[in-house]
């Protein structure tokens, strides 16, 4: 949506500048700044409707940042760090990170994952079902259907299913996963997911050995995406 504004925290003014450049070419407001505490205090003042946060600042670690935020503000959040160690990302992430982008970064890919934690912050219109391809999910009747056929699914995939598609487009750590659907006492079995993950492919995949919908992030979790025009046989 042309006009909303992003805030950019930083503390490498080129970095602000190329994250700028990238966004104003997209139509969107920017205001930055490079340091933690101001991050919160711009994000209570300007209300943006995202922020794009750096993990290392001088004065607070971008995780306390968002620990913070999170605590008052439910703003989108693109983490965009030089950090890539899979611990640091589900850390981002089960802290509420929309996303998290590493650096270098593609400016396309960027704007393709704020725009869909922008999309996931807009209030819905409806309780329409979420369209994926040929699958269509209506977590309003519990159901699920591929081209027009309904889909008979165990409750523990169904229940997986329903906790990607509130989430769609979101990256959900094995643990928020394991926590939602299996609860807090199994935490650590992670294998559960995994099978549960492998009978939605099967029954939901064009081509299970190469998903397009159910994605899985290596060491970190999963996300439910839409299939790409060239993907899914």
């Amino acid at each position: 949506m042309s006009g909303e504004t992003i805030l950019v925290v930083d503390d490498e003014a080129a970095i602000r500048r190329l994250l700028a450049g990238v966004l104003k070419r997209a139509d969107y407001e920017v205001i930055e700044c490079d340091t933690g505490r101001e991050a919160l205090r711009l994000a209570g003042a300007r209300r943006p409707a995202a922020m794009l946060l750096d993990l290392g600042l001088p004065d607070l670690d971008g995780l306390e940042v968002l620990q913070q935020l999170r605590r008052e503000s439910a703003t989108p959040v693109l983490v965009v760090s030089v950090r890539d160690a899979t611990e640091e990302k589900v850390a981002a992430l089960d802290l509420g990170a929309d996303d998290y982008v590493t650096k270098p970064f593609d400016g396309d890919e960027l704007l393709a994952r704020l725009r869909a934690a922008l999309r996931r912050a807009r209030p819905a219109s409806g309780s329409a079902p979420a369209v994926l391809g040929d699958i269509a999910i209506d977590l309003d009747r519990r159901r699920v259907t591929r081209a027009g056929e309904e889909v008979h699914l165990a409750p523990k995939e169904y229940a997986l299913l329903a906790e990607l598609t509130r989430h769609l487009g979101r990256v959900l750590t094995h643990r928020h996963l394991l926590r939602a659907v299996w609860g807090p006492a199994h935490e650590q079995d992670v294998e559960y997911l995994r099978v549960a993950a492998r009978g939605l492919r099967l029954k939901l995949e064009s081509d299970p050995a190469r998903p397009q919908l159910i994605r899985n992030e290596p060491g970190i979790g999963y996300r439910l995406s839409e299939p790409t025009p060239s993907g899914g046989g």
